[in-house]
Protein backbone atom coordinates (compact mmCIF):
# COMPACT_ATOMS: atom_id res chain seq x y z
CA UNK A 1 0.00 0.00 0.00
CA UNK A 2 1.09 3.17 -0.97
CA UNK A 3 1.45 6.60 1.44
CA UNK A 4 -1.30 8.47 -0.58
CA UNK A 5 -3.60 4.79 -0.67
CA UNK A 6 -2.94 4.49 3.68
CA UNK A 7 -3.08 8.37 3.93
CA UNK A 8 -6.92 8.25 2.32
CA UNK A 9 -7.79 5.16 4.13
CA UNK A 10 -7.59 7.19 7.22
CA UNK A 11 -10.96 7.14 9.16
CA UNK A 12 -12.64 10.17 10.72
CA UNK A 13 -13.32 7.37 14.03
CA UNK A 14 -12.02 4.92 15.07
CA UNK A 15 -12.00 2.10 17.50
CA UNK A 16 -10.58 2.57 20.66
CA UNK A 17 -10.83 1.36 24.58
CA UNK A 18 -12.01 4.35 26.63
CA UNK A 19 -12.68 4.97 30.50
CA UNK A 20 -15.04 7.85 31.67
CA UNK A 21 -14.74 7.15 35.49
CA UNK A 22 -12.26 5.42 37.98
CA UNK A 23 -12.27 1.51 38.39
CA UNK A 24 -11.98 -1.85 37.86
CA UNK A 25 -10.90 -2.00 34.30
CA UNK A 26 -13.22 -4.67 34.14
CA UNK A 27 -16.39 -2.41 34.92
CA UNK A 28 -15.17 0.87 33.44
CA UNK A 29 -13.13 -0.02 30.27
CA UNK A 30 -15.83 0.48 27.39
CA UNK A 31 -15.17 -0.04 23.74
CA UNK A 32 -15.85 3.12 21.62
CA UNK A 33 -16.14 2.12 18.10
CA UNK A 34 -16.56 5.93 17.34
CA UNK A 35 -14.24 7.97 18.67
CA UNK A 36 -12.68 10.53 16.90
CA UNK A 37 -9.21 10.39 15.44
CA UNK A 38 -7.19 13.43 16.84
CA UNK A 39 -6.41 16.00 14.92
CA UNK A 40 -2.96 16.59 14.10
CA UNK A 41 -0.93 19.39 15.53
CA UNK A 42 2.20 20.66 13.59
CA UNK A 43 4.71 19.13 16.03
CA UNK A 44 3.05 15.46 16.16
CA UNK A 45 3.05 12.45 14.48
CA UNK A 46 -0.55 9.71 13.73
CA UNK A 47 0.40 6.26 14.41
CA UNK A 48 -1.47 3.29 12.88
CA UNK A 49 -1.54 1.00 16.19
CA UNK A 50 -0.31 -2.42 15.07
CA UNK A 51 0.34 -3.67 18.73
CA UNK A 52 0.28 -2.15 22.35
CA UNK A 53 1.33 -3.42 25.86
CA UNK A 54 -0.29 -3.30 29.13
CA UNK A 55 1.69 -2.13 32.47
CA UNK A 56 0.35 -2.35 35.56
CA UNK A 57 0.95 1.50 35.96
CA UNK A 58 -2.39 1.48 33.48
CA UNK A 59 -4.18 -0.54 35.58
CA UNK A 60 -3.27 1.55 38.51
CA UNK A 61 -4.34 4.96 36.70
CA UNK A 62 -7.64 3.44 35.70
CA UNK A 63 -8.27 2.37 39.54
CA UNK A 64 -7.85 6.26 40.81
CA UNK A 65 -4.14 5.75 42.42
CA UNK A 66 -2.75 8.94 40.92
CA UNK A 67 -5.81 11.04 40.65
CA UNK A 68 -3.63 14.03 41.70
CA UNK A 69 -1.70 14.58 38.95
CA UNK A 70 -3.76 12.62 36.42
CA UNK A 71 -5.13 14.21 33.66
CA UNK A 72 -9.05 15.07 34.09
CA UNK A 73 -11.83 13.07 33.86
CA UNK A 74 -14.65 13.49 31.60
CA UNK A 75 -16.89 16.32 32.53
CA UNK A 76 -20.85 15.88 31.89
CA UNK A 77 -22.81 19.03 31.11
CA UNK A 78 -25.66 20.31 29.51
CA UNK A 79 -25.91 22.46 26.05
CA UNK A 80 -28.93 24.43 26.30
CA UNK A 81 -30.82 25.54 23.27
CA UNK A 82 -33.74 27.72 23.74
CA UNK A 83 -35.95 28.24 21.27
CA UNK A 84 -39.50 29.99 21.20
CA UNK A 85 -42.59 28.27 20.06
CA UNK A 86 -46.06 30.54 20.13
CA UNK A 87 -45.57 31.90 23.64
CA UNK A 88 -44.30 28.93 24.78
CA UNK A 89 -40.10 28.88 25.92
CA UNK A 90 -38.94 25.18 26.01
CA UNK A 91 -35.31 24.10 26.30
CA UNK A 92 -33.88 21.21 23.85
CA UNK A 93 -31.02 19.72 26.35
CA UNK A 94 -28.00 17.30 24.61
CA UNK A 95 -25.41 15.55 27.07
CA UNK A 96 -22.09 16.69 25.99
CA UNK A 97 -19.33 14.47 27.17
CA UNK A 98 -15.55 15.56 27.24
CA UNK A 99 -12.07 14.08 27.55
CA UNK A 100 -13.12 9.83 27.54
CA UNK A 101 -9.57 8.70 28.44
CA UNK A 102 -7.89 5.97 26.08
CA UNK A 103 -5.72 4.17 27.97
CA UNK A 104 -1.98 2.57 27.62
CA UNK A 105 1.62 3.93 26.81
CA UNK A 106 3.49 1.74 24.76
CA UNK A 107 2.85 1.30 21.93
CA UNK A 108 4.51 -0.22 17.77
CA UNK A 109 3.36 0.92 14.49
CA UNK A 110 3.15 2.46 11.76
CA UNK A 111 3.43 6.15 10.82
CA UNK A 112 0.49 7.56 8.48
CA UNK A 113 0.24 11.10 8.89
CA UNK A 114 2.91 13.78 10.13
CA UNK A 115 2.45 17.50 11.44
CA UNK A 116 4.01 20.35 9.47
CA UNK A 117 6.63 20.47 11.74
CA UNK A 118 7.64 17.14 11.77
CA UNK A 119 11.66 16.75 10.75
CA UNK A 120 12.82 13.32 12.21
CA UNK A 121 9.62 11.37 11.26
CA UNK A 122 8.00 10.21 7.65
CA UNK A 123 4.90 8.15 6.79
CA UNK A 124 5.58 4.73 6.20
CA UNK A 125 8.06 4.71 9.14
CA UNK A 126 7.98 1.55 11.60
CA UNK A 127 7.92 2.77 15.19
CA UNK A 128 7.66 2.20 18.92
CA UNK A 129 7.73 3.94 22.23
CA UNK A 130 6.33 5.16 25.56
CA UNK A 131 3.91 8.12 24.22
CA UNK A 132 3.51 9.51 27.76
CA UNK A 133 7.06 11.70 28.64
CA UNK A 134 6.13 11.63 32.22
CA UNK A 135 3.87 8.78 32.85
CA UNK A 136 2.42 9.98 36.34
CA UNK A 137 2.51 14.18 35.75
CA UNK A 138 -1.03 14.55 33.57
CA UNK A 139 -0.68 11.80 31.15
CA UNK A 140 -2.09 11.54 27.63
CA UNK A 141 -5.75 11.04 26.68
CA UNK A 142 -5.03 9.65 23.80
CA UNK A 143 -3.44 6.23 24.38
CA UNK A 144 -2.07 3.20 23.25
CA UNK A 145 -5.28 1.30 23.43
CA UNK A 146 -6.88 2.44 20.10
CA UNK A 147 -7.04 1.87 16.23
CA UNK A 148 -4.75 5.28 15.65
CA UNK A 149 -2.72 7.53 18.37
CA UNK A 150 -0.83 10.04 18.02
CA UNK A 151 2.61 11.60 19.70
CA UNK A 152 4.68 14.98 20.10
CA UNK A 153 7.57 14.15 18.14
CA UNK A 154 9.09 17.58 20.08
CA UNK A 155 8.97 15.72 23.03
CA UNK A 156 11.41 12.63 20.88
CA UNK A 157 9.40 9.71 22.54
CA UNK A 158 9.20 7.40 19.34
CA UNK A 159 12.08 5.98 17.54
CA UNK A 160 12.55 3.54 14.68
CA UNK A 161 11.96 -0.15 15.60
CA UNK A 162 14.57 -2.20 15.57
CA UNK A 163 14.48 -4.31 12.13
CA UNK A 164 14.31 -7.69 13.71
CA UNK A 165 11.85 -7.35 16.19
CA UNK A 166 8.31 -7.61 15.35
CA UNK A 167 5.29 -5.29 16.70
CA UNK A 168 4.20 -6.86 19.50
CA UNK A 169 7.73 -7.47 20.80
CA UNK A 170 9.11 -4.24 19.83
CA UNK A 171 5.34 -2.85 22.08
CA UNK A 172 6.36 -5.14 25.42
CA UNK A 173 9.81 -2.84 25.75
CA UNK A 174 9.42 0.81 26.04
CA UNK A 175 8.39 0.99 29.65
CA UNK A 176 10.25 -1.70 30.86
CA UNK A 177 13.51 -0.80 29.68
CA UNK A 178 13.00 2.96 30.38
CA UNK A 179 12.32 2.25 33.94
CA UNK A 180 15.37 0.07 34.49
CA UNK A 181 17.40 1.76 32.10
CA UNK A 182 16.93 5.08 34.31
CA UNK A 183 17.41 3.20 37.83
CA UNK A 184 20.42 1.90 36.80
CA UNK A 185 22.01 5.74 35.55
CA UNK A 186 20.67 7.16 38.53
CA UNK A 187 22.18 4.31 40.87
CA UNK A 188 25.54 5.03 38.97
CA UNK A 189 26.19 1.43 38.45
CA UNK A 190 29.05 0.84 37.20
CA UNK A 191 31.44 -1.60 34.84
CA UNK A 192 32.09 -4.39 37.65
CA UNK A 193 29.35 -3.33 40.13
CA UNK A 194 27.30 -6.41 41.48
CA UNK A 195 23.77 -6.41 41.37
CA UNK A 196 20.47 -7.87 43.10
CA UNK A 197 17.21 -8.03 41.22
CA UNK A 198 13.96 -8.48 43.46
CA UNK A 199 11.15 -10.09 40.83
CA UNK A 200 13.82 -10.83 38.22
CA UNK A 201 10.79 -12.45 36.51
CA UNK A 202 8.82 -9.51 35.60
CA UNK A 203 8.70 -7.16 33.13
CA UNK A 204 11.39 -4.42 34.57
CA UNK A 205 13.48 -7.13 36.16
CA UNK A 206 13.72 -8.95 33.05
CA UNK A 207 15.18 -5.77 31.77
CA UNK A 208 17.31 -4.93 34.57
CA UNK A 209 19.31 -8.44 34.71
CA UNK A 210 19.75 -8.24 30.92
CA UNK A 211 21.08 -4.56 31.25
CA UNK A 212 23.48 -4.85 33.65
CA UNK A 213 24.58 -7.80 32.60
CA UNK A 214 25.11 -7.03 28.60
CA UNK A 215 24.95 -2.87 28.78
CA UNK A 216 26.90 -1.75 32.36
CA UNK A 217 28.97 -4.89 32.64
CA UNK A 218 28.19 -6.08 35.90
CA UNK A 219 30.93 -8.42 37.87
CA UNK A 220 27.67 -9.98 39.37
CA UNK A 221 24.05 -10.15 38.81
CA UNK A 222 21.49 -12.18 41.16
CA UNK A 223 17.82 -12.53 41.06
CA UNK A 224 14.81 -13.83 42.93
CA UNK A 225 11.78 -15.12 41.41
CA UNK A 226 9.77 -18.46 41.99
CA UNK A 227 10.77 -22.13 41.39
CA UNK A 228 8.98 -21.76 37.46
CA UNK A 229 11.28 -18.87 36.64
CA UNK A 230 14.61 -20.03 37.61
CA UNK A 231 15.74 -20.90 34.00
CA UNK A 232 14.59 -18.21 33.24
CA UNK A 233 16.74 -15.77 34.83
CA UNK A 234 19.53 -17.70 34.40
CA UNK A 235 18.98 -17.66 30.39
CA UNK A 236 18.73 -13.60 30.61
CA UNK A 237 22.04 -13.22 32.40
CA UNK A 238 21.40 -13.86 36.25
CA UNK A 239 24.80 -15.33 37.47
CA UNK A 240 22.48 -16.87 40.50
CA UNK A 241 19.21 -17.50 40.63
CA UNK A 242 17.67 -17.09 44.12
CA UNK A 243 13.92 -19.39 45.06
CA UNK A 244 11.69 -16.74 46.61
CA UNK A 245 9.88 -19.11 47.88
CA UNK A 246 12.92 -21.38 49.28
CA UNK A 247 15.48 -19.38 50.23
CA UNK A 248 16.13 -15.85 51.92
CA UNK A 249 18.05 -13.11 49.95
CA UNK A 250 18.97 -11.61 53.08
CA UNK A 251 21.11 -15.13 53.96
CA UNK A 252 23.65 -14.82 51.03
CA UNK A 253 26.95 -14.40 52.10
CA UNK A 254 27.59 -11.38 49.85
CA UNK A 255 26.42 -7.83 49.55
CA UNK A 256 25.48 -6.00 46.50
CA UNK A 257 26.62 -3.07 44.71
CA UNK A 258 22.91 -2.45 43.93
CA UNK A 259 19.91 -3.86 45.11
CA UNK A 260 17.28 -3.08 42.18
CA UNK A 261 13.74 -3.48 43.88
CA UNK A 262 10.57 -4.09 41.69
CA UNK A 263 8.29 -5.42 44.34
CA UNK A 264 8.53 -3.52 47.31
CA UNK A 265 10.81 -5.16 49.79
CA UNK A 266 13.31 -2.29 50.18
CA UNK A 267 13.44 -2.73 53.93
CA UNK A 268 15.28 -6.38 53.45
CA UNK A 269 17.17 -5.15 50.69
CA UNK A 270 18.94 -2.22 52.58
CA UNK A 271 20.53 -5.55 54.65
CA UNK A 272 21.96 -7.04 51.70
CA UNK A 273 23.63 -3.68 50.10
CA UNK A 274 27.34 -2.79 50.47
CA UNK A 275 28.23 0.28 52.40
CA UNK A 276 28.05 2.89 50.01
CA UNK A 277 25.84 0.41 47.87
CA UNK A 278 22.29 1.86 46.48
CA UNK A 279 18.87 0.28 46.62
CA UNK A 280 16.31 1.76 44.36
CA UNK A 281 12.97 0.88 43.62
CA UNK A 282 9.82 1.10 41.44
CA UNK A 283 7.60 1.05 44.37
CA UNK A 284 6.40 3.47 46.98
CA UNK A 285 8.56 2.21 49.74
CA UNK A 286 10.91 3.18 52.46
CA UNK A 287 14.17 3.53 52.55
CA UNK A 288 15.24 3.55 49.09
CA UNK A 289 15.46 5.91 46.51
CA UNK A 290 12.35 6.07 44.15
CA UNK A 291 12.35 7.53 40.80
CA UNK A 292 9.54 8.30 38.32
CA UNK A 293 10.24 7.57 34.93
CA UNK A 294 10.62 10.49 31.70
CA UNK A 295 10.32 8.66 28.93
CA UNK A 296 13.16 9.30 26.49
CA UNK A 297 13.48 8.18 22.70
CA UNK A 298 17.36 8.47 23.38
CA UNK A 299 17.57 5.83 25.84
CA UNK A 300 15.58 3.73 23.08
CA UNK A 301 17.85 4.62 20.48
CA UNK A 302 20.81 4.35 22.79
CA UNK A 303 19.70 0.78 23.51
CA UNK A 304 18.47 -0.06 19.65
CA UNK A 305 22.05 -1.81 18.87
CA UNK A 306 21.82 -3.88 22.10
CA UNK A 307 18.11 -5.22 20.68
CA UNK A 308 19.08 -5.73 17.05
CA UNK A 309 21.95 -7.52 17.91
CA UNK A 310 20.35 -9.72 20.67
CA UNK A 311 22.35 -9.26 23.93
CA UNK A 312 18.91 -7.84 24.68
CA UNK A 313 15.41 -9.13 24.05
CA UNK A 314 11.87 -8.90 24.85
CA UNK A 315 10.15 -11.42 26.83
CA UNK A 316 7.01 -12.37 25.87
CA UNK A 317 4.77 -14.32 28.31
CA UNK A 318 3.51 -17.26 25.90
CA UNK A 319 -0.33 -17.00 27.56
CA UNK A 320 -0.08 -13.12 27.64
CA UNK A 321 -0.97 -11.93 24.22
CA UNK A 322 -4.33 -11.01 23.42
CA UNK A 323 -5.92 -9.74 20.38
CA UNK A 324 -7.59 -6.19 20.79
CA UNK A 325 -11.26 -7.15 21.30
CA UNK A 326 -10.34 -8.95 24.36
CA UNK A 327 -8.62 -5.80 25.93
CA UNK A 328 -10.70 -6.05 29.48
CA UNK A 329 -9.48 -10.01 29.66
CA UNK A 330 -5.65 -8.49 29.26
CA UNK A 331 -6.53 -6.59 32.27
CA UNK A 332 -8.15 -9.32 34.24
CA UNK A 333 -4.79 -11.84 33.50
CA UNK A 334 -2.34 -8.89 34.07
Amino acid sequence: MTMESMNSSIPPTKKAWVYSQHGNPADVLKLSSNYSVPQLQQHEVLIKVMAAALNQVYFKRMLGVFIDSDSPLPVNFLVLFPFLISIFLDVLTTEVILNQIVPGYDVAGVVVRVGSQVRALKEGDEVYGNINEKGLDHPNIHGALAEYTVAEEEENLLVLKPTNLGFIEAASIPLAIGTGYEGLVKTCLSFGQSTLVLGGAGGVGTMVIQLTSHVFGASKVAATSSSAKLELLKSLGADLAIDYTKDSFEDLPEKFDIVYDTVGQSERAVKVVKEGGKVVTIEPVEPAFRFILTSSGAVLEKLNPFLENGQVKPVIDPRGTFPFSQTPRAFSYL
